[in-house]
């Protein structure tokens, strides 16, 4: 499962490092306002259910700790070869065409060990920020 804080599912984005930050900080400054996720491997590896629409989840830092809260504001499951650029243009990462995208997104998974295919099943989140900080949550320890 993944860490909770305050009862909330995190939202940890890309690896640890450099990475992260730059995917943090799109979040924290509105230009990233969705993120792609695998369910038959990184879901189901961690036995972790779909976000839903309203649910509010904590986005982390490298430590773990609290820097954000967003709100899913929509989820979908399709196919990799079906991913929308209107989607992929929502993740805010500077990817210039759909394919571009495609390979990016391609590479990253193949790197952390899940490739993919066109038919590999891709969660499409979409979400809104809706406060910088602890957002009046408590930070307390990581839940499991």
């Amino acid at each position: 499962m993944w860490p909770r804080i305050g009862g909330l599912r995190t939202l940890a984005l890309g690896t640890p490092g450099e990475l992260r930050t730059t995917l943090n900080t799109l979040v924290l400054s509105g230009v990233k306002t969705a993120t792609a996720g695998l369910l038959t491997d990184e879901y189901a590896t961690e036995n972790e259910e779909l976000e839903h629409v309203g649910e509010r989840l904590v986005l982390v830092d490298d430590d773990d700790k609290l820097i954000g809260v967003v709100e899913v504001t929509g989820v979908e499951v399709v196919r990799f070869a079906d991913v929308s650029w209107d989607f992929a243009r929502a993740e805010g990462e500077g990817d210039r065409s759909i394919e571009e995208w495609r390979e990016g997104h391609s590479r990253y998974w193949a790197r952390v060990g899940f490739p993919v295919d066109d038919d590999s099943q891709v969660v499409c989140i979409r979400f809104r920020l809706v406060s910088a900080g602890d957002g009046g949550i408590s930070t307390g320890d990581l839940g499991t």
